[in-house]
């Protein structure tokens, strides 16, 4: 996916759990004007549900906490008001199932203000949601827009730009217009470029809002990229980590040895934990435990994480197997709450640290600071972290085993020597696999989107039929009555001869189980 506007966006573990969501409520508008609407259609809705439903299999706060959809046809249409994404997956496929049975291309005329009135719209529904659920809701009280068109994005801009100028901005934290762009092929190596990837860009503002210009390639994967940007961490408030480095001395002047030198930094996952991913709402995914020390970003995380950089490691130095647990993705930090010159400064000393590590082929072992220091903690348990450089301006960190956890294990000597018999079939079985230059997740799947939805899937409740003997008295008390009325009433009551000689399998509920005729017919007869 390519992205003219996209500025860095924060990404932050959740603040501590009693707090509100730092996760934005979600607006998406569909337009269905434009011309490869049929193609587009289907690929949509594939990835639109698959990532929706990770998003309700995932333990822990919901990281889609509210969905809107609209559908603009050329005039805009709800199809799925405010709706909370955990524990309702299967109305969100019924919408789904309705946005694919739109109409194809050519059922409607191009043009006409229908997104700007869906965004209209739904800013008006987010509002008095907002209103109706203030009290003791943990929801948070902003909301992004995404505008989903093969339409040219400028003349979009445009639009949103002059009819939103006298619209209540307040909630609105971000809109994003996602230019899906049609291409009859693409090589499956092409895959790899579909992952969003951060570049500076000068949007445009209305009103101090920025409208962030993207085009996303009309495919599964391109859009389901796109969509899994909202399972991100978009809390803002604070920086996530201190990275404090042992100070040194520039030029002739000199650092003490007890001070230190502080990054601040964002943490952002790399991966989905699936330890955490449970199939029915009552299932058996567990939340990571905020409270241990060994989680550097546990969802929700309860304060701010520091590692203290002790030394520095060779990397050709470092087994691959004293290294455990998911990684995370170390990024200079975008808090708002940090004026410009030290974002700057900041941002700076974060690519030179990058940039030398690489150069000098390095890796940093830093222990975990504790986040209390209270008398209740008699012993500070200190987990430690590699910190691994790239070709990007990131770093990834990992833990790093300790003498507590590890195991012995022998490693005997490879041989030099093997039997021809012996080598000779297993140099034919390598000789037959296919080679990969690098590997792309991207080209294998597991089948988990289908299990998903399958597990989450919760038909309508039907109630099952009660026996006979248990079912309750849907008739009147009878009252007495003539003999002669005695005698004509069963007569009323008996079936037509179409009803008599209907199959029992269709027979009117209410009639005896085991005959085509009503009792009390029955008895008159005897």
């Amino acid at each position: 996916m390519n992205s003219r506007k996209l500025p860095s966006e924060p990404r932050r573990v959740f603040a501590a759990a009693k707090a509100p969501s730092q996760q934005p409520s979600r607006i998406l508008v569909v337009d269905v004007t434009s011309p490869s609407w049929a193609s587009t259609c289907s690929v949509l809705s594939e990835a639109l549900e698959n990532v929706l439903c990770l998003a309700c299999g995932l333990a822990g706060p919901c990281r889609v906490p509210l969905l809107s959809l609209y559908v603009v046809q050329p005039q805009q249409e709800c199809l799925l008001p405010f709706t909370q994404v955990k524990e309702n997956f299967a109305r969100i496929q019924a919408c789904i199932s309705e946005l694919r049975s739109l109409p194809a291309e050519g059922s409607f005329p191009q043009g006409g203000n229908g997104v700007v009135q869906a965004v209209q719209d739904g800013l008006q529904q987010f509002k008095q949601y907002s209103r109706h659920t203030a009290a003791g809701s943990s929801t948070n009280s902003s909301v992004e827009i995404t505008v989903l068109t093969s339409q040219p994005s400028r003349e979009m801009v445009k639009q949103l730009e002059k009819k939103l100028q006298d619209v209540d901005l307040v909630s609105l934290r971000r809109i994003q217009v996602i230019e899906v762009l049609k291409r009859d092929f693409q090589q499956p190596e092409d895959v790899e470029q579909c992952v969003p990837a951060e570049e500076p860009s000068t949007d445009m503002a209305i009103l101090g809002m920025d409208i962030e210009v993207q085009t996303v390639e009309d495919n599964v994967i391109s859009l389901e990229m796109l969509f899994k940007t909202w399972l991100h961490d978009h809390g803002t408030e604070r920086e996530q980590l201190h990275l404090l480095l042992p100070s040194g001395s520039f030029g002739h002047s000199a650092a003490p040895k007890n001070t230190l030198m502080c990054l601040k930094c964002d943490l952002q996952e790399r991966l989905l934990d699936p330890g955490r991913i449970s199939g029915p709402a009552e299932g058996t995914g567990r939340a990571a435990d905020p409270s241990s020390p060994w989680h550097v970003a546990a969802w929700p995380s309860t304060a701010l994480h520091k590692l203290r950089v002790l030394k520095a490691l060779k990397s050709e130095g470092v087994c691959e197997s004293v290294l455990y647990g998911l990684p995370f993705i170390i990024k200079p930090t975008s808090c708002w709450q940090l004026d410009w010159d030290e974002l700057e400064t900041n941002q700076h000393s974060f690519h030179a640290l990058c940039h030398s590590l690489l150069k000098r082929k390095w890796m940093l072992l830093a222990r975990h600071e504790p986040q209390n220091t209270g008398p209740n903690w008699n012993v500070v348990v200190h987990p430690y972290f590699v910190i691994i450089p790239s070709d990007s301006a990131t770093l990834l960190v990992k833990a790093v085993a300790i003498r507590e956890l590890l195991l012995p294990s022998a490693f005997p000597a490879l041989l030099a020597e093997h039997p021809e018999r012996v080598r000779g079939p297993i140099e034919s079985a390598l000789n037959n696999l296919e080679v990969e230059v690098a590997y792309n997740p991207l080209h294998l799947k597991s089948n988990l989107y289908k299990h998903l939805k399958s597990s989450l899937y919760k038909p309508p409740h039907r109630q099952q039929p009660q026996p006979r003997e248990q079912r309750p008295e849907r008739h009147q008390p009878r009252q007495p009555q003539s003999r002669a009325k005695a005698a004509v009433a069963p007569l009323l009551m008996a079936p037509s001869p179409l009803q008599t000689f209907r199959p029992a399998a269709t027979a009117r509920r209410g009639s005896c189980e085991g005959s085509l005729l009503p009792k009390e017919y029955e008895e008159f007869l005897q």
